[in-house]
C-alpha cells in the first residue's frame, strides 16, 4: 500500500501537470483566434475563385487544350498530398487524417494503382516513413505561419508531376474544419481540376462576358493559381483544426487532472485517518496492558 508521502507526491505531480495543460490550453486558444481570423478572411476569396473558374471552364468548347482540365485515359499512378500537424497533444486530430490516408492508399493499391506521397507535417511523414511507404517529398513547419509562397511551391511541384505524366491524378487529404468541436478528414481530388459550379456555369454561358486578355489566355493563367488557392485553403483549414483540437485536448486533460487530484486527496485523507486510528488503538491497547 502506498505511503502518505507517496500519495502526497502524486498529488503534487498531478497539480503541476494540470498547470502545464491549462497553460497549453490558453496558448492554443490564443493561436486559434488568429488562425481562424486568417481562414475566415481567405475563405470567401477561395469560394469566389472556385466559382469564377467554374464559369470560365463551362465556357470552354475544347477543354483538351488545357492539361490541368483534361483527365488521363488510364490512371496508373496517384499522388497524395497529406497534410497533418507537426506536433501532437491534439487528441485524435492527426490519427484520423492518417487513418483516412491509409485507407485511401489501400483502396487504390487494391485497384492496381501506384500511390506516392507528398507529406506536409511531421506526424504524417513519420508514420508513413516508418511503414516504408513511397514518400516523394516532405515539408515541415508550414502550419507555423501559413503563406501563399508555400502553397505556390507545393502546387507547382504537383502540377509539374501531373503535366509531365509522372502522376495521373493528385489528391489532397486533410482535416476539414467544421467547427471548434469537430474536424472531419476529407479526401479531395486536386488534379485534374473539376471546378465546383461548372455545371451551373453552363447555364451562365448564355450571358456574354468580355475578357481582357482573351478567354483562353485568362483560363490558362488562372488554372495554376486555382491549384495554389486550393492548397492554401487546406493549409488554413488544417492550421485552425490543429489549434482547436489541441485546445479541446488540453481542456479535457486539465479536467482529468482535477478529477484525479480529488480522487488522490480522498485516498490521502482515508490513509491518514487510518493511520491516526491505528495509532490511537495502539495507545489504548498500551494503556489497557499497563492497567493489567
Amino acid at each position: 500500500m502506498a505511503t502518505l508521502r507517496d500519495i502526497k507526491r502524486k498529488i503534487d505531480a498531478v497539480k503541476k501537470t494540470s498547470q502545464i495543460t491549462k497553460a497549453m490550453n490558453m496558448v492554443a486558444a490564443s493561436k486559434l483566434r488568429g488562425a481562424q481570423q486568417n481562414m475566415e478572411r481567405f475563405h470567401p476569396y477561395a469560394m469566389k475563385f472556385k466559382e469564377f473558374i467554374g464559369r470560365l471552364a463551362a465556357g470552354v468548347e475544347d477543354a483538351s487544350q488545357y492539361s490541368l482540365l483534361t483527365p488521363k485515359e488510364e490512371v496508373k499512378t496517384v499522388e497524395v498530398l497529406l497534410i497533418t500537424a507537426d506536433r501532437g497533444l491534439c487528441g485524435s486530430f492527426n490519427t484520423n487524417v492518417i487513418v483516412a490516408a491509409e485507407r485511401f492508399i489501400r483502396a487504390k493499391n487494391a485497384e492496381g494503382v501506384k500511390v506516392t506521397l507528398t507529406t506536409a507535417g511531421r506526424k504524417g511523414n513519420e508514420y508513413f516513413r516508418r511503414r516504408k511507404y513511397d514518400i516523394r517529398k516532405s515539408y515541415v513547419g508550414l502550419l507555423n505561419k501559413v503563406s501563399y509562397d508555400d502553397a505556390r511551391q507545393i502546387g507547382n511541384e504537383l502540377i509539374e508531376q501531373f503535366e509531365t505524366g509522372v502522376t495521373d491524378e493528385v489528391y489532397v487529404i486533410y482535416s476539414h474544419f467544421i467547427n471548434i468541436a469537430k474536424q472531419q478528414p476529407s479526401v479531395t481530388r486536386l488534379l485534374p481540376i473539376t471546378p465546383a459550379g461548372a455545371a451551373e456555369g453552363k447555364e451562365d454561358a448564355s450571358f456574354e462576358y468580355l475578357f481582357e486578355p482573351s478567354h483562353e489566355a485568362l483560363l490558362a493563367d488562372l488554372l495554376p493559381n486555382y491549384v495554389f488557392v486550393q492548397v492554401l485553403e487546406t493549409l488554413y483549414q488544417v492550421s485552425v483544426g490543429e489549434h482547436a483540437a489541441r485546445m479541446a485536448a488540453m481542456e479535457n486533460a486539465t479536467s482529468n487532472c482535477k478529477e484525479l487530484v480529488r480522487s488522490l486527496t480522498l485516498i490521502y485523507n482515508k490513509a491518514r485517518q487510518a493511520g491516526i486510528t491505528k495509532e490511537l488503538m495502539d495507545i489504548v491497547g498500551g494503556v489497557e496492558a499497563l492497567k493489567k
